[in-house]
């Protein structure tokens, strides 16, 4: 089973195009040689990488030599910081992935903005409590705007894209394909 570093080391040579290719995959749900779900956790970050924004892989965070925590990566581009949380599965994320993030939001510094990535959508219920999650923003993104930021190498942008709306409008789901709501 490869490890951490296994991932780190195979994602590092992806560019663009071999980047939406492992996104075709991971769409299709057959990504050989990844662990289930760490196929998209290495695409975004490498993604946002290729983009020239600092980030960190997935870590894993320990108290008292105990994990408390796993992260899925870590952005920071054009003044922001932000913590990744990314599920690949078929339906729409509930709740869960986004009140997990919230709660490691609040053991990090004011302004840390969250992340939270899906291959497909999410529920309603869950877009309400990423509006309700305005001291701790967390943006959304779904699986067609993933396809739109890769695309058009546009990551840092869509970022952007997305805080703007976010801090203007206090919704989470700015739709980059769409300019709207997702």
């Amino acid at each position: 089973m490869p490890t951490e570093i296994d991932y780190q080391q195979r994602i590092a040579a992806y560019d663009y195009p071999q980047l939406l290719a492992l996104w075709a995959e991971i769409q299709a749900g057959e990504t050989p040689g990844w662990s289930s779900g760490k196929a998209f956790e290495y695409l975004v970050v490498r993604a946002f990488e290729l983009e020239a924004a600092a980030v960190t892989y997935p870590f894993s965070v320990q108290l008292g030599g105990t994990v408390v925590e796993q992260i899925d990566g870590a952005v920071y581009s054009d003044g922001l910081s932000c913590l990744i949380e990314c599920k690949d599965q078929d339906g729409n994320i509930a709740i869960d992935p986004v009140a997990k993030l919230r709660n490691q939001m609040l053991r990090r510094p004011a302004g840390v903005i969250g992340l939270v990535f899906s291959t497909a959508g999410f529920t309603d219920a869950t877009k309400i409590l990423a509006r309700y999650s305005a001291n701790q923003a967390i943006l959304l993104w779904n699986g067609l705007d993933v396809q739109y930021a890769l695309s058009h190498q546009q990551m840092r942008v869509g970022l952007m894209k997305k805080y703007r709306y976010c801090v203007e409008r206090a919704l989470p789901d700015y739709s980059l394909q769409i300019g709207d709501l997702s």
